[in-house]
C-alpha cells in the first residue's frame, strides 16, 4: 500500500498566509550578493538575472553534453529506460527546486548547483572515480580524485566562464555519500577561502568529508542528491531484473521512488520552513541511512558488476593512462591527446579572459591526463581504448536490449 505523506494543515496555512503577505525568506541567498572572480563581467539584467547566468553557462559548457553517456550506476546494459548521469542531474534539480520553492529560497542558484554538480564525473560512475584516483596517487602521491572537486575544476579552471562563488561552492560541497540529519550553512564570502577549501581536498583525504555549503541553497541540493538516487537506483535495478520487486524496508519513507521523493520533501519542508538550516526527523534520518545501507548491500556491491570493473575497466584505465601520459610528455601535436583534448580545450576558451594562475597547456602533465580521462563518456572511453590498442585484451561485453 503506497504511503504519500502531506504537510501538516498548520504549516500549509502558515505558508499560504506568508505568501499573501509577500513575506520573503531572510535566509535565501540574494542575487545582489553574488560573487564572481571577475565582477566586471556577467552583470545581471532583467532577462538574465545573476544565477540564471550560471545556469545557462553550465548548460552551454561543452562538457555538459557528455552527461548523456556517463554511467549513473549500471554501466554494462543496453537499456534506454535506466538512468544515465544526465537524467540524475535533472531529477536533482527538480526535487531541489520543489523544496527550495516552498522554503522561499533562490531557485536559480539551486538549479545552477544541481545541473553542474556531476559535470566532473568520470566514465563508469563511482568505479571510474575510484580507479582514476588510485592511478593518479600512484603517479604523483598528491592527488585524491573526487568527482565533486573535479566538477569545480571543470567549471573554474578548465572552462573559465566566470561561474559564481556560490554556485561553485555548492557543487564542491555536494556529497551524496555523506548524509546528515541537519544541514547548516557555513560562513564563506571570498574566493581566497574557497580556493583553500578546494586545495585541501587534493592533499587531505579527510577534507572531502568536512565540506559544508555556504548557502542554504547548496544544502538543499546536497540532500536532494541522495533523495534523487535512493529510490531511482532501486527502480533501475528492478528493471534490469537484478532485484525482486520492492525488496527494501519500508520505514517512514516508503519503498517506491515516488514515495521516497515525496515523503522526504514533505519532512524536510515541515522541519525547515522559516529556519536558517535544513532538518529532517530522527525517524527519517534513520530510514535514510537504512535505505542507503540496503542499496549498497543489494545494488552497489553487486559482485558481478564489480568484477567487470576490476577485471576489464581498471586495466583499460591503466593502459590508457600510461599511453596518454606518454603522448602528453612527448609534445606530439598529431597525437590523440593533443588533437582531441588540448586542442579541444583551446577552442573552448578561445574567447575567454582567463583567471587561471597558470595557462592550461603549462599545467602538470598527469593532471592534464586525468582531465582528459575524466571528461570521457563511457562509449568514448571504450572506443579510444580499442583505437589506441587494437590488439588489447580487454573489452566490455554489454547485456543487449533483448537479452533480458
Amino acid at each position: 500500500m503506497a504511503q504519500y505523506h502531506s504537510l501538516s494543515k498548520e504549516l500549509q496555512e502558515r505558508i499560504l498566509e506568508d505568501r499573501e503577505k509577500h513575506k520573503k525568506n531572510p535566509y535565501a541567498f540574494p542575487d545582489e550578493k553574488i560573487v564572481r572572480r571577475r565582477m566586471d563581467h556577467d552583470k545581471a539584467n532583467l532577462w538574465r538575472p545573476a544565477f540564471v547566468r550560471d545556469v545557462e553557462k553550465i548548460m552551454h559548457v561543452p562538457y555538459y553534453n557528455r552527461y548523456s553517456d556517463k554511467t549513473q550506476v549500471f554501466s554494462f546494459y543496453q537499456n534506454d529506460d535506466i538512468s544515465r548521469r544526465a537524467l540524475h542531474v535533472q531529477l536533482v534539480s527538480r526535487i531541489a527546486r520543489n523544496i527550495g520553492s516552498v522554503l522561499g529560497l533562490n531557485e536559480s542558484l539551486i538549479e545552477a548547483i544541481s545541473l553542474g554538480h556531476d559535470i566532473g564525473h568520470t566514465p563508469f560512475g563511482h568505479a571510474g572515480e575510484r580507479i582514476l584516483s588510485s592511478l593518479y596517487q600512484e603517479h604523483t602521491g598528491r592527488f585524491y580524485f573526487n568527482h565533486n572537486v573535479h566538477s569545480v575544476r571543470v567549471l573554474d579552471d578548465m572552462v573559465n566562464w566566470n561561474i559564481s562563488l556560490q554556485t561553485l561552492d555548492g557543487i564542491l560541497c555536494h556529497n551524496g555519500e555523506l548524509e546528515l540529519k541537519e544541514y547548516r550553512p557555513c560562513e564563506m564570502s571570498t574566493f581566497v577561502e574557497y580556493d583553500k577549501k578546494v586545495e585541501a581536498c587534493y592533499v587531505d583525504e579527510k577534507a572531502i568529508g568536512e565540506l559544508i555549503p555556504c548557502t542554504l541553497e547548496g544544502c538543499v541540493m546536497r540532500i536532494c542528491d541522495i533523495i534523487a538516487y535512493l529510490g531511482k537506483d532501486r527502480q533501475d535495478a528492478m528493471r534490469l531484473n537484478l532485484l525482486k520487486e520492492s525488496p527494501f524496508t519500508a520505514g517512514a519513507i516508503g519503498t517506491s521512488n515516488g514515495e521516497i521523493i515525496n515523503n522526504f520533501s514533505v519532512n524536510i519542508i515541515e522541519n525547515s520552513y522559516g529556519k536558517d538550516y535544513l532538518k529532517m526527523d530522527e525517524e527519517y534520518f534513520d530510514a535514510l541511512r537504512q535505505a542507503k545501507k540496503e542499496n549498497y548491500e543489494m545494488i552497489y556491491n553487486n559482485k558481478s558488476l564489480n568484477d567487470l570493473y576490476e577485471n576489464e575497466i581498471r586495466p583499460m584505465f591503466g593502459e590508457l593512462y600510461e599511453e596518454l601520459l606518454r603522448q602528453a610528455e612527448s609534445g606530439d601535436k598529431s597525437s590523440v591527446f593533443y588533437r582531441h583534448h588540448m586542442a579541444y580545450m583551446e577552442k573552448n576558451n578561445f574567447y575567454v579572459k582567463s583567471h587561471v594562475r597558470k595557462p592550461y597547456a603549462e599545467q602538470e602533465k598527469n593532471q592534464l591526463v586525468v582531465d582528459y580521462l575524466a571528461s570521457m563518456t563511457d562509449d568514448y572511453f571504450i572506443a579510444l581504448y580499442h583505437y589506441l590498442f587494437p590488439k588489447g585484451k580487454h573489452d566490455v561485453k554489454f547485456v543487449g536490449y533483448f537479452d533480458l
